[in-house]
């Protein structure tokens, strides 16, 4: 692979087969990602078509009126929003192996890509903990169970998972897959339903979401209990994933310098002056959630505060 050149001025983008891996490893580690549906994302946003109500088929009789239904439906607009992040090298970090350079920052893009993706799908939140770019999120849903609440003799965990499954089904939602948080994972790995089977299934490997909980899809993400300070506690997200859809806007670009002034650590740093070279990735995503009430939260019991 050619080595990274630094642009006299201006971005450039990644070649294409770069962008697309970039993409795609995202899509695998991002849980929202991996459960939700992907939709064509042009320049100027798409509409995007929610069913509200289903159409109803009727017995009739020969040469009788067939039964007309409305089918229903919505548009929610999906519109793009810009996701950057910035990688500080050495210079001889550059001039050593400018080779692998593009093979280095590839898993750093991927996650940090990955990471903020789900934490504004999930939380609505950014990084820094401030407001993030979507309208709508998956925790903004009021349907709420808190784990541990059932008895080993009425199910334990399994009986608090059913207990989410029971606010959805009495609301006219569904429970299609879950996002699970890795600390939730040792629980459910050790929880059996009231027949004593697993309730957490490992898939095959060539699963992409990788494992079920009660028979759905479950995908393991970071992003799913959200920065510190959040207080839900949430370790598990259940619901409805076709009410959920995101888009890609475009190739990532980039920018290289070994000039300008970056925060590093909080610190405001002079690139020329300690010789260091940024490169700044970005990419444009949509995200729909049309109905946050066809979600569900798992909480953690409250922690007991120190006397």
């Amino acid at each position: 692979m050619a080595p990274i050149t630094l642009p006299e001025a201006g971005s450039q983008q990644f070649p294409r087969s770069i962008s697309e891996s970039i993409f795609d490893d995202v899509a695998r580690d991002s849980v929202v990602q991996k459960l939700a549906r992907r939709v064509n994302l042009p320049e100027n946003g798409t509409m995007i078509p929610i069913t509200t109500e289903k159409p109803v088929a009727g017995w009739v009789a020969e040469g009788a009126r067939k039964p007309v239904t409305n089918a229903g439906s919505n548009f929610v607009f999906m519109d793009r929003k810009k996701l950057a992040c910035i990688i500080v090298f050495s210079m001889e970090y550059v001039r050593s192996d400018p080779t692998k350079l593009y093979a280095n920052i590839r898993p750093q893009i991927k996650e940090a890509f990955s990471t903020a993706f789900d934490l504004a799908a999930i939380h609505g939140l950014a990084a820094d903990g401030s407001a993030g770019p979507f309208p709508s999120f998956l925790t903004q849903t009021t349907k709420s169970v808190e784990l541990g609440t059932t008895t080993q003799a009425n199910g334990g965990t399994y009986g608090d998972i059913v207990a989410g499954l029971s606010l959805l089904v009495n609301d006219n939602k569904r429970l299609t897959g879950f996002a699970v948080d890795p600390k939730a994972e040792p629980t459910l790995l050790s929880s059996v339903d009231l027949n004593g089977r697993p309730i957490w299934v490992d898939a095959p490997a060539d699963e992409t979401v990788g494992n079920r909980l009660i028979g759905r899809p479950a995908g393991i993400s970071e992003g799913v209990a959200g920065p510190s300070g959040v207080p839900a506690n949430l370790r598990i997200l259940g619901g409805d994933w076709s009410k959920v859809a995101y888009g890609i806007g475009s190739d990532i670009t980039f920018s290289v310098s070994n000039e300008a002034t970056v925060s590093i650590d909080g610190a405001m740093t002079s690139l020329w002056q300690d010789n260091l070279v940024a490169l700044r990735a970005e990419a444009e995503y949509g995200l729909v959630v049309a109905d946050p009430e066809s979600f569900v939260e798992y909480v953690d019991t409250p922690a007991t505060p120190a006397v």
